[in-house]
């Protein structure tokens, strides 16, 4: 991957406020053209969050944010995505091919309805209807959804989640024939060994960007392996949640 490959959407110096906690604290981060960038963390990481501000499902309080050249609060900026987020309501009634037909329907150049189900690995699920099938069917389904408009862009908030193994790495075949193509990816996850198969990952703890690079960068002698900085974040947490406690 080109270190220095535009950037297809980014987050500078963003803060994110809620009523009682800060969720982002300033971070930075590119989303390169031609990678797959995973965002790892543990849950209440920041994770969501800052998906959700690059694609303008919620406001920065400070910060710039820029999807595609433009402000992601503007419709014309999130043309070109790919969506599959945490939680997705979808009429239990309708069979998978229809869920997907429909959705391609919104797109002016769709991927073709069989070369979608192939590439979620729905074919033999395409007549059943949505609410008979398992939590990973159902997200199988989404991911469908997800790619059908041929995305320059794709963003997947913890789409491994209610997946068995064997789903999870079928789902990552699909995703790196879909990058290989040229799809643009950002994926969060919480699963190590997913993020290491990733061309660069971004660690957030508490709302803090505290590791950046590829997966080789991050595990030379020196730097910290990737795998022992999450673990040492998420102790961190702990040691600060019992300080409170005792506080």
């Amino acid at each position: 991957m080109d270190p220095i490959a535009p950037s297809l959407a980014r987050l500078q110096q963003v803060q994110v406020r809620y009523r009682d906690h800060t969720a982002l604290h300033g971070i930075d981060l590119q989303v390169r053209v031609g990678q797959v960038l995973a965002l790892l963390g543990r849950n209440g990481a920041g994770k969501s969050t800052a998906i959700s501000v690059l694609l303008g499902l919620r406001r920065a309080d400070a910060g710039e944010v820029e999807l595609l050249g433009g402000d992601p609060q503007q419709r014309a900026s999130r043309l070109g995505l790919g969506v599959m987020l945490q939680s997705t309501s979808l009429p239990p009634m309708l069979q998978v091919d229809e869920l997907v037909a429909q959705a391609s329907a919104c797109y002016p150049d769709p991927m073709p309805l069989p070369e979608v189900l192939q590439r979620a690995g729905l074919q033999a699920l395409a007549r059943r209807r949505y609410g008979q099938l398992s939590g990973g069917q159902q997200r199988a389904v989404q991911f469908a959804i997800a790619i059908c408009g041929r995305p320059r862009v794709l963003f997947l908030d913890e789409p491994t989640s209610a997946v068995d193994p064997e789903s999870r790495r079928d789902f990552w075949e699909a995703l790196f024939e879909l990058a290989d193509a040229g799809t643009t990816v950002l994926v969060s996850t919480h699963y190590m060994d997913e993020a290491e198969r990733c061309h660069r990952l971004a660690i957030l703890d508490r709302g803090a960007l505290v590791a950046d690079g590829t997966p080789a960068e991050l595990s030379t002698p020196g730097r910290p392996r990737a795998g022992r900085t999450a673990r040492r974040s998420e102790r961190g947490a702990d040691r600060h949640a019992a300080a409170r406690t005792v506080q």
